[in-house]
């Protein structure tokens, strides 16, 4: 559910403070899968009673990976590449009649997935006759060093500038080097592919009988993330770890949670300095690692022709009373102001809103983590990597300060402008540790937190609370069982086993259309509640709670003079007479009207000379909107329109009484 984007740091924007994520350039991801197809691979596990057990072959289970993987990305990221390469086949066919990589068959070019490419792989994935026709292994077993030269040429054919290409490797050969040079020219190979600016990531299988040892091989091969690299606020760790069988998670799930990580979209916010004193600064890039996904509508369609057209839309202004298309050049921005419309020249408006200098983190001081209260948190926080772009040696500095404030339990205060014609922020600077997830995948990486503070205009004042009822230590136990039996797994609530139902249902009706399925007849929501389990863990100590509650609520209401004890729900049967005696007697409701007068007061409202008093106080834009809008009512003037409207048609109305 988290998704970072790219703000292009530099460029003017009239936006103060909220940001259209949607607007942000993406990053563009290609991803080529290279899948071995060698007997080993073709393997199914034998066969378990155990539900959890494994049933696909390793083969089969990453080409199920990459279905899903496409699946989901043909939607959330519509610009990016996959491309699935098998290797180890007995036959060799690289598109367009090409044989030059023996061994070698390329079963979905590089390329934006459409939807016949999903077909094609499901139809792939569900018969097994086919399958079986098309992964047919060959008996001398295909070269690693000629796989990452096919990969080589494939990204330098279909996506030469693309910012990210990743090759995602599956295999359970730890040594594939029949001789030393084999091993050299792999190592060779790989060095071209990331001169190139690709990445290998290997996802290694290991067998029941024999565990994949990356010491042997692939070492020298696949190095680390680097940490200037644009992917590594959400790089794992540099040993990939190993995807057992067998182990009571399935083979598929393992390797869908590890390239998921792997293949998550990365979108800088913005890139700007962090000052950490005079003189001395360090590169950082922001993002927005958590953020709520809604429906995105990438273009409009016109469907009047005989064919679907996408639009190209295109703006202009027209004057309200002639029609006539005004220019850019007339325009001018300009503000309410008492009434008036108070116009700005583009160079004045720039110098207003850049009065507070340029974009940058400036650490004012520190102090103590713990000085800073929960309710202070009043908007998301963004997440700050280092970047290596504008100062070299800005990673080595800015992990000490993660450390040190880690070590230290301290957090920074900083000046904070995120953007050129944004809003100063005063922010806390929180250092964050990483977080592995059951399988050993990076889900939160170490860096640092920028928490915005909140300046004495954002705090509410808590009304006056009269409470003669406590609460009691006997309650407060009853309930804190019903609290603990209450308690998410491993006491952690986790956004990702939680998806938008909403949105998950408008994605799986769009992928039904596209792909001429089924729509299916109902959502699946997790998010409701498990009533069930809830009724059986918690039923008993929710009644012991109610009747103490009851009996505390009435001992403390008979203690308490000005307060008297509720009735109970039903009244006691009355006698006919009793009810006609006490019931009283009806009074016809009367309508009565009453036009204001200069000086007269309506009924809960204000006169004129009160308002006029409230006015010259400078007190009016106070007023709450309901107060305005019965004062103009009671006087026959509209009562449409915004706060500002309404103070103006208040003001305009005592100027003409001369108040």
């Amino acid at each position: 559910m988290a998704d970072p984007q790219d703000n292009r740091p530099g460029e003017e924007e009239d936006e103060e403070e909220e940001i259209d994520d949607s607007s942000y350039k993406t990053i563009k991801d290609a991803v080529l899968f290279a899948i071995d197809v060698s007997p080993t691979m073709l393997e199914r596990p034998p066969l378990s009673d155990d539900k959890k057990a494994d049933r696909d072959s390793p083969t089969t289970a990453a080409l199920k990976c990459a279905y899903q993987l496409m699946q989901q990305r043909i939607i959330s990221n519509p610009n990016d590449m996959m491309g699935i390469l098998l290797f180890g086949t007995e036959k060799t066919d690289l598109k367009e009649g090409d044989s030059t990589f023996q061994h070698c068959y390329l079963l979905s070019d590089l390329d934006v997935p459409s939807a016949q490419d999903v077909k094609r792989l499901r139809d792939l994935v569900e018969n097994e006759d086919e399958a079986e026709e098309l992964l047919k292994p060959t008996k001398d077993g295909a070269s690693i060093a000629t796989v990452l030269f096919c990969a080589n040429q494939i990204f330098t054919t279909k996506a030469p500038n693309f910012s990210s290409r990743r090759l995602f490797l599956v295999t359970d050969n730890d040594h594939p080097a029949k001789a030393k040079h084999d091993k050299d020219t792999a190592i060779t190979r790989a060095r071209d592919l990331y001169d190139l600016g690709c990445t290998i990531d290997l996802f290694p299988i290991s067998r029941t009988d024999h565990g994949f040892d990356r010491s042997k091989f692939y070492d020298d091969l696949v190095y680390p993330s680097s940490p200037s690299d644009p992917d590594a606020p959400v790089t794992v760790t540099t040993a990939t770890k190993i995807a057992k069988s067998g182990d009571g998670i399935t083979l598929l799930k393992q390797l869908l949670s590890s390239i998921n990580s792997k293949a998550a979209p990365r979108r800088a916010l913005f890139s700007l300095p962090l000052e950490i004193g005079p003189g001395m600064r360090i590169g950082v890039k922001g993002y927005i690692l958590i953020k709520r996904q809604e429906h995105v509508k990438s273009c409009y369609v016109w469907v009047g022709g005989e064919k679907a057209q996408i639009v190209t839309s295109s703006t202009s202004h027209m004057a309200d009373d002639t029609a006539r298309i005004v220019e850019k050049t007339e325009l001018r921005k300009a503000y309410k102001f008492g009434g008036d419309t108070i116009t700005f020249t583009p160079e004045e408006f720039v110098q207003i809103r850049q009065c507070f200098g340029e974009p940058i983190i400036r650490i004012l001081g520190f102090k103590p983590v713990s000085l800073l209260p929960l309710w202070a948190n009043t908007n998301k926080a963004t997440f700050i990597y280092p970047s290596e772009t504008d100062f070299i040696g800005s990673t080595r500095v800015f992990s000490a300060l993660q450390q040190k404030l880690i070590k230290s339990k301290k957090m920074a205060l900083a000046w904070f402008i995120a953007r050129r014609n944004a809003a100063p922020v005063i922010v806390a600077v929180i250092s964050g540790e990483e977080k592995l997830d059951d399988n050993g995948e990076q889900t939160m990486p170490p860096g640092l937190w920028l928490v915005p503070l909140p300046f004495a205009d954002d705090i509410r004042q808590c009304p006056e609370q009269i409470d003669h009822l406590r609460t009691t230590e006997e309650l407060t136990d009853v309930m804190r069982k019903v609290v603990e039996q209450l308690q998410l797994p491993k006491g952690v609530y986790d956004p990702e086993k939680y998806p938008n139902p909403d949105l998950q249902w408008f994605y799986r009706i769009l992928q039904a259309m596209a792909l001429e399925e089924e729509v299916p007849d109902m959502a699946d929501d997790k998010t409701l509640p498990k009533y069930k389990q809830i009724d059986k863990r918690v039923a008993p100590f929710l009644e012991d709670f109610g009747q103490d509650f009851d009996a505390e609520y009435k001992l403390q209401v008979r203690n308490q003079p000005s307060m008297s004890l509720p009735t109970g729900r039903k009244r006691p049967a009355a006698s006919a007479n009793e009810e006609t005696d006490s019931k009283p007697a009806k009074r016809a409701k009367v309508k009565k009207e009453v036009k204001a007068e200069d000086g007269d007061e309506d009924e809960g409202g204000m006169t004129d000379q009160q308002m006029a008093e409230v006015n010259n106080k400078g007190n009016i834009s106070k007023q709450v909107v309901a107060t305005l809008k019965d004062f103009l009512k009671a006087r026959g003037l509209p009562t449409t329109g915004k706060k500002v409207d309404l103070v103006g048609r208040v003001q305009e109305y005592l100027e003409e009484k001369g108040l």
